[in-house]
């Protein structure tokens, strides 16, 4: 079972049934169930548990695509967030227009609504869904809404189909009885399951009742609870979904700790990528660049994680326009491996050279059977690059590339095997004026109050950082 986060109150968890229950009760709900692929499952919780007449206006499942765009229109994917929120859209158009004569001063309307691959009896397609609910907190209320990304991970269809209903009651209740506590909101969707069963990579809250509700943190809590082992959201803090944003394009990812973003992380982007589309044969502008910040370089010295700081980093990206990819995959194996379920298209990472040794530290691959080399294969399969940017030394005097970076304990020859097969690709092209400028050093010359820190970051980002007093800078500029 999904084991709540102590940092949150304490909360009774009920079982799916009681929940269904409760909602039922509540004479001021009343709205619709709209579910495609995979049958009736949440709407048949509140109709097996009683009082549904009560809570149930219309229950439907529009499984021929042909009905499907009758009803919502065409769409080029039917498992899209874009399917789903026409269906809540319409629906909810309806239930406004239908019923508030009659019972709009006494009724808060609703619509539940979800779009769903489950595990079919020949397809090997990713099991996934999206699942949205619209409603009214109060009688003639302005709408609020959720939607959220859900990943099915068991091996049967009944299995999925009972997880399915299972996360859509707690969504409901959580809407119903929750909305003035996202946090514990979000830590209730696994109430009754477990991580092994269902995972959720998304979700993003808006309307009145969460006007206050910053998305991007949202998104940390879904890692941070391990609701999600990854979460996506670009650079004006909109939460995305990493396989919509991915699908069949070409990833390259830079990993790093951007606090804050330099010179030097720009040109490693620009110079990687031009290199990884010429090798792809399509435009720079097909290419999607992810700045990955790892859970683990968002913990402070008491180990725990500081949202303000969480925030300026993100704002910093979004700033040089950059998207940002929060993860708990410390390892690049495991990083490569959640982007390959993204894409079927080629995938690269962009390293410094002075980090490029920790690929190669045997510490970290202790738990795999085959060690480091299993390590190596996974990470490298499916022709992964590692595009490896050039590194300064402390003095300044010595520059580390990809050929000239040393490894120890006879690794030098699985090194060189990697180069030579052109799995480890030196940046070429790159601005000789970034290298100087890490983040680091930046940080460093902030503390001295030495203004030449200013030319180490893009202008946008040494604007936001004195606007807002960010990293020490002083206060922030009113």
């Amino acid at each position: 079972m999904f084991t709540p986060n102590p940092a949150l109150p304490r909360r009774e968890i009920l079982d799916t049934r009681r929940k269904a229950l409760a909602v039922n009760l509540d004479e001021r709900r009343y709205g619709t169930f709209a579910e495609i692929g995979a049958g009736q499952e949440v709407a048949r919780w509140f109709f097996r548990v009683g009082g549904a007449a009560g809570t149930i206006a219309k229950s439907m499942s529009a499984y021929d695509m042909a009905v499907s765009d009758a009803i919502y229109g065409h769409t080029e994917r039917y498992v899209s967030r874009d399917r789903l929120q026409s269906m809540l859209d319409y629906e909810h158009e309806k239930n406004v227009k239908r019923l508030s004569a009659a019972r709009g001063d006494t009724t808060a309307f609703f619509v539940f609504a979800d779009t769903v691959t489950a595990k079919g009896f020949r397809s090997k397609a990713e099991c996934h869904g999206w699942m949205g609910l619209k409603f009214q907190s109060h009688p003639r209320d302005a709408e609020s809404q959720i939607v959220l990304h859900v990943r099915m991970l068991d091996q049967e269809m009944s299995l999925q189909q009972e997880a399915l209903g299972i996360v859509g009651v707690n969504l409901l209740y959580g809407a119903f009885f929750m909305h003035h506590e996202p946090e514990m909101l979000v830590e209730s969707l696994l109430d009754n399951l477990s991580t092994a069963r269902l995972e959720i990579d998304m979700i993003e809250f808006s309307g009145i009742e969460f006007r206050h509700v910053d998305n991007r943190l949202m998104s940390l809590k879904l890692v941070e609870l391990g609701l999600s082992q990854a979460a996506l959201f670009g650079p004006k803090g909109d939460v995305l979904q990493a396989t919509e944003v991915l699908h069949r394009k070409p990833a390259l990812v830079q990993r790093g700790l951007f606090k804050p973003v330099t010179n030097a992380n720009i040109d490693m982007l620009r110079c990687s990528c031009k290199a990884f589309a010429g090798v792809q044969e399509r435009p720079e502008t097909d290419v999607v660049e992810l700045m990955e910040i790892t859970m683990r370089d968002l913990l402070n010295q008491d180990g725990a994680i500081d949202p303000r700081d969480f925030l300026a980093r993100a704002d910093m990206l979004g700033a040089a326009g950059l998207p940002v990819l929060i993860s708990n995959y410390f390892e690049h194996y495991k990083l490569a491996n959640f982007l390959r379920r993204c894409t079927t298209a080629p995938i690269a990472m962009v390293l410094p050279a002075a980090s490029l040794a920790h690929v190669f530290d045997e510490q970290y691959y202790a738990d795999l059977e085959g060690g480091m080399l299993e390590a190596i294969g996974r990470l490298f399969g499916r022709d992964l690059k590692i595009y490896v940017y050039p590194s300064l030394a402390s003095t300044g005097a010595f520059l580390a590339t990809a050929a000239s970076l040393g490894l120890q304990g006879g690794l030098d020859k699985l090194y060189a095997y990697l180069l030579d097969r052109g799995k480890l690709v030196h940046v070429e092209g790159y601005d000789p004026s970034a290298l100087s400028g890490t983040s680091r050093d930046v940080l460093r010359l902030i503390k001295a109050r030495d203004a030449g820190w200013e030319g180490m970051v893009p202008p946008a980002v040494a604007e936001i950082i004195k606007r807002r007093g960010l990293l020490g800078v002083g206060s922030p500029r009113l």
